[in-house]
């Protein structure tokens, strides 16, 4: 048999009740719309939002993707595609004349532990806790908060910040002027870069993880423990070099002669043996390395 397309349509349908919801504004003919797919393995759940709210995923140890929206009126709707162990959400605006706060709609899903996600909206935030497995997360103006999640990790805003904690797995970050927090991370491999934003890391480095955060114009700073083993090298053009450590921080152990151009001001170093690698630029704005008490 070939792959099961399932197809429902949950736009919002008042029946009997479009009488009594014809004198009330749009914005008080709220929406509350429920679906359940049953899935096997490790599901793939994708969203595209357009309409202004919240994406919330949390796990389970169901077999089941959970789809809940509450909306603020009947001017969006909801498509949702199940194709195999896929599960599509698609948010659309039933109409273009609608107003900013009838456009609101936040999506709550509840899905398999191990569970890959592709989620992209325009100004609402992104949450996702404790989910395991490779996510794409897209947003134009939204923050996205991640907790205990592991995989691989893509996260691209244009102004919206991410707050990465007790992340596990590979982390790639990008954005306009959005900033970057990884808080108690496990991750091996991370690469956050922002044109405009602050950058903070607070965490221990994975031996032989690869680390790498640069800000054009914002603050990066690094908060690392007295157990951690890393090579740094820390580079500004037009900005500064707080070293908070330099009671820890020791000539590069491996011998490597770094060489500054006249146009930097760098600053290099091993913490213990050195076992991991973490790169640190600005151009304009302050690096700042210290040690966490």
């Amino acid at each position: 048999m070939g792959i099961q397309m399932m197809r429902r349509s949950i736009a919002p349908v008042l029946g009997s009740g479009m009488l009594l919801l014809a004198g009330l504004p749009a914005q008080a003919a709220g929406q509350h719309l429920e679906k359940h797919f049953a899935v096997k393995g490790r599901p793939v759940v994708v969203i595209h939002n357009v309409a202004n709210g919240r994406i919330e995923v949390k796990s389970w140890k169901n077999a089941e993707v959970d789809v809940v929206a509450n909306q603020a009126s009947n001017k969006i709707g909801f498509d949702v595609e199940q194709a195999g162990d896929r599960v599509d959400v698609i948010a659309t605006i039933l109409d273009t004349s609608a107003q900013p706060m009838e456009l609101e709609a936040n999506l709550q899903l509840t899905v398999p532990e191990e569970t890959e996600l592709q989620l992209k909206t325009e100004t609402g935030l992104i949450y996702v806790e404790q989910v395991m497995g490779d996510m794409t997360l897209e947003s134009v103006a939204g923050d996205v908060h991640l907790r205990e999640v592991s995989g691989y990790i893509i996260v691209r805003t244009t102004g919206g910040s991410l707050v990465c904690t007790q992340c596990a797995g590979k982390l790639d970050f990008k954005s306009i002027s959005g900033g970057a927090q990884v808080l108690q991370p496990a991750l091996n491999n991370v690469s956050l870069f922002t044109t405009s934003g602050n950058i903070l890391f607070d965490g221990d480095f994975v031996r032989t993880g690869l680390y790498t955060m640069k800000s054009g114009k914002g603050l990066v700073e690094v908060r690392f423990s007295g157990n951690d083993s890393f090579d740094l090298n820390a580079q500004t053009t037009l900005g500064t070099v707080d070293n908070q450590a330099a009671a820890y921080l020791k000539p590069d152990s491996h011998g490597v002669r770094h060489l500054a151009s006249k146009f930097t001001k760098g600053l290099f170093g091993t913490v213990g043996q050195g076992l991991a690698k973490v790169e640190l630029s600005s151009y304009s704005g302050t690096i700042r390395i210290l040690k966490r008490d």
